[in-house]
């Protein structure tokens, strides 16, 4: 599961000794990696209980963590362990109430395992149709100079900076330049050159989801939701969640109605 941006994630380790009984350590400490690679290091840590220590972590960046305990002196021992923190909003097509509507949940025991698949059946319909939920992306172009540069991302809304990479480089001023949403080219409004390398700030998204799409992404959220619940593969040929065939990077987790539905959006080769 992925913890929220600011919420309290409780770390823990336990020590045993030769016979595997619970034993305290001649010290212990334990050191946090954040997503920036910055450390946090708490040292000692006392034991809550014999052979039992634990840190309460405060999250204030979203991404991968690394826990690192190691006890010294006696009973010296190390355990690595890793957490996940979401962004402050992170991009969904479907509302967790909505998600947990729709797989008819009423209680609270799923709740963390509902968002995370919420958010894997966002990113595979965006797979198909690219960004769907509004967020802001920043993406490096390393280039010399050139007519158009071409955004990553499609739907493209909004340019928010354009500034250059290297020092004594142009930047731009977005009112200056033509964004195409749809294709993602960024062009002078006066027909000049652009000259790189430049860092895009822009806003992807749809402003309109349109209901093929949050259809999709409830079919998709079922499908994922039914797999778990049983070994192997989702069988072929039975029912409204048929898989004929795999997708390249999702393997079987798309059903072929949930394409159809999405055909209407999906991108050309080449773009996104």
């Amino acid at each position: 599961m992925a913890f929220d941006l600011g919420a309290m994630v409780p770390l823990g380790t336990t020590v045993t000794d030769a016979s595997g009984s619970p034993a305290n350590a001649g010290s212990m400490a334990v050191t946090i990696t954040l997503p920036d690679r910055t450390t946090l290091t708490v040292d000692p840590v006392a034991p809550a209980a014999t052979g039992v220590y634990a840190y309460d972590y405060l999250t204030v960046q979203p991404g991968r963590h690394a826990v690192r305990w190691v006890a010294t002196g006696i009973n010296a021992g190390a355990y690595t362990d890793v957490f996940d923190v979401r962004e402050a909003v992170p991009p969904t097509i479907l509302s967790f109430l909505e998600a947990k509507r729709h797989l008819k949940k009423t209680d609270t025991r799923d709740d963390d395992e509902i968002r995370d698949w919420n958010e894997a059946c966002t990113r595979a319909v965006e797979q198909f149709v690219g960004p769907v939920a509004m967020r802001t992306v920043v993406e490096d172009a390393r280039f010399t100079s050139a007519r158009a540069v071409a955004l990553t991302l499609v739907p493209a809304v909004e340019l928010t900076s354009v500034a250059a990479l290297v020092t004594g480089g142009t930047s731009y001023d977005v009112d200056d330049l033509h964004l195409d949403g749809t294709t993602g080219l960024v062009t002078r409004l006066d027909g000049g050159t652009l000259y790189g390398p430049l860092r895009f700030t822009y806003v992807v998204g749809r402003s309109i989801v349109t209901a093929n799409i949050r259809g999709a992404a409830r079919i998709i959220l079922q499908h994922l939701w039914r797999t778990r619940q049983g070994p192997g593969r989702p069988q072929r040929g039975t029912d409204d969640y048929d898989v004929t065939e795999p997708i390249p990077g999702l393997g079987f987790a798309i059903p072929n109605r949930a394409m159809q539905l999405l055909d209407a959006d999906r991108l050309p080769p080449g773009v996104g």
